[in-house]
């Protein structure tokens, strides 16, 4: 390797590695800002902590890593150019090409890197990351209850005074409030000076054993008239258990759900297994439909007799080209009756059909998405580098100042772009392939423009050309003197 590409291959990993770690301490800081309420008041331990954050920092890499290339692009190529450089290297017969060349290469492994990062690290650190989330109370059960606040935990807001012993699993002080299946408030509330919380780490159910309590119970009556008297029941009891469902607790948000569910597990090859399913089992589903609709659609006249052969055939020069004609007023009610009944079920079938079709066709649509969003990773870092160091080039400014202006504007117009294809692709708007990939579409043309004129020194805006139609302008108006 010769100077010139060591000299240009440290500069920029240099500035790659301070910027990519920056940025990524930035952005595990906004995950910790987060998941605040999962980590905050629990008395959850620094390996605990740290196993949290160590599990979600893989899923920020394919954010960091393009902002971080694009970003170290523009500071080395400007901070070459400002120095003047890239001048010199011009001066001494070495194009611009010539000092792309090695980091190209270094931009070719990075993308192999991320590639794999993504097709194998991060599906893996997901699934850690979600159980790690959903087993937090199992692991260590007094988590999921902290002193002196009501801490909900499925039907349960639970408070305690004070917790004890190793693990914190012994309470005192407990106060309990059950919400109501009906959703009318809470009806049932439970204190109990002492209690202990017993788990296993193979089960949801968190056992929480209480002694000496009493329950208290609103009573609704019938009487509008006796429920301004306010009557509840109490009861006492010496031992009593509440068994906790901990599959509650902890729980993801819809749109992580449907995010990171299963299809952020998998590699491409589960991908491509499970969408080759998927589709199978919405062919089979929709033949099916199709042959019991067939045999639903029945003729709303079975249910009413039909005059005799021998009636039809005396009268059939009296019969009309109305085929309900030889029906009595009422056996024509009873068929319209009948006829609009099976229509109303037939169209309510049909549109429950069609919305579990469309929710089965976003489901394939989301996990093709993932295929393509892997691929979409590893040519973002080709992307931002063939639009940064050229940009770099001809602003010929280093540094953390204007830099950080065209790095921050074109990253967000690249990540719009991706969110807004990937809605679209999900709600079928588009192919998942045109949604994952819009955003390097649409952006390569940028690239390719700021190369051309980097390497022939034009700059991002003509201003002469601009100026040019009104200073001939302002010379016809006001022909100078002489």
């Amino acid at each position: 390797m010769k100077i010139l590409d060591k000299y240009l291959l440290k500069s920029f990993l240099v500035t790659f590695t301070t910027v990519f770690v920056i940025l990524f301490f930035i952005f595990i800081l906004q995950t910790v800002w987060l998941f605040i309420t999962e980590l905050a008041g629990k008395d959850l331990d620094f390996i605990m902590i740290l196993k949290f954050l160590l599990f979600s920092m893989p899923r920020i890499i394919p954010l960091v890593l393009p902002l971080s290339v694009l970003l170290a692009s523009i500071m080395t190529f400007g901070s070459f150019s400002e120095n003047y450089e890239l001048a010199a290297m011009k001066s001494s017969g070495i194009s611009l090409q010539r000092c792309f060349r090695t980091l190209i290469v270094f931009i070719t492994l990075l993308s192999f890197v991320a590639f794999m990062f993504a097709n194998n690290v991060i599906p893996y650190a997901e699934y850690k990351f979600m159980s790690f989330r959903r087993n937090i109370a199992q692991v260590k059960p007094a988590l999921a209850i902290a002193e002196g606040q009501f801490n909900t935990v499925g039907i349960y807001n639970i408070k305690v005074n004070k917790k004890s012993g190793e693990k914190g699993n012994f309470l005192t002080g407990v106060t309990i409030h059950k919400k109501s299946m009906m959703g009318d408030g809470n009806k049932t509330v439970i204190k109990a000076k002492t209690g202990e919380l017993i788990s296993n780490e193979a089960s949801n159910l968190l056992q929480l054993v209480l002694k000496d309590g009493y329950y208290y119970e609103d009573v609704t009556p019938k009487k509008y008239e006796d429920r301004e008297k306010m009557p509840f029941v109490k009861s006492a009891f010496k031992r009593d258990i509440i068994n906790i469902d901990l599959s509650k607790l902890n729980t993801p948000t819809i749109e992580e759900t449907k995010d990171a569910n299963t299809k952020g597990m998998l590699d491409v090859a589960e991908l491509r297994y499970t969408i080759d399913s998927l589709s199978k089992n919405k062919k089979t589903e929709l033949k099916s439909f199709i042959e019991n609709i067939n045999q639903k659609t029945v003729t709303p006249f079975t249910s009413v007799a039909v005059p005799a052969t021998d009636t039809v055939k005396k009268n059939k020069k009296k019969i009309s080209t109305d085929i309900l004609a030889p029906f009595t007023n009422d056996e024509k009610s009873t068929i319209y009756k009948n006829a609009l009944a099976s229509t109303q079920s037939t169209i309510a079938t049909i549109d429950g059909s069609l919305y579990d079709f469309k929710m089965k066709q976003k489901n394939i649509n989301s996990h093709e998405f993932v295929i393509y969003e892997k691929f979409v990773i590893a040519f973002a870092c080709f992307l931002m580098f063939f639009i940064g160091a050229p940009l770099g080039a001809i602003i010929r400014k280093g540094g953390i100042g204007l830099p950080i202006v065209f790095a921050v504007l074109i990253f967000i117009t690249f990540h719009f772009i991706n969110t807004f294809g990937k809605r679209i692709s999900q709600e079928d708007g588009l192919t998942p392939f045109v949604g994952a990939w819009m955003s390097s579409f649409i952006l390569t043309p940028l690239a390719i423009l700021l190369t051309y004129r980097a390497i022939n020194d034009i700059g991002i805006i003509n201003i002469d050309r601009i100026t040019a139609p009104f200073q001939k302008l302002f010379k016809k108006i006001f022909p100078s003197k002489k």
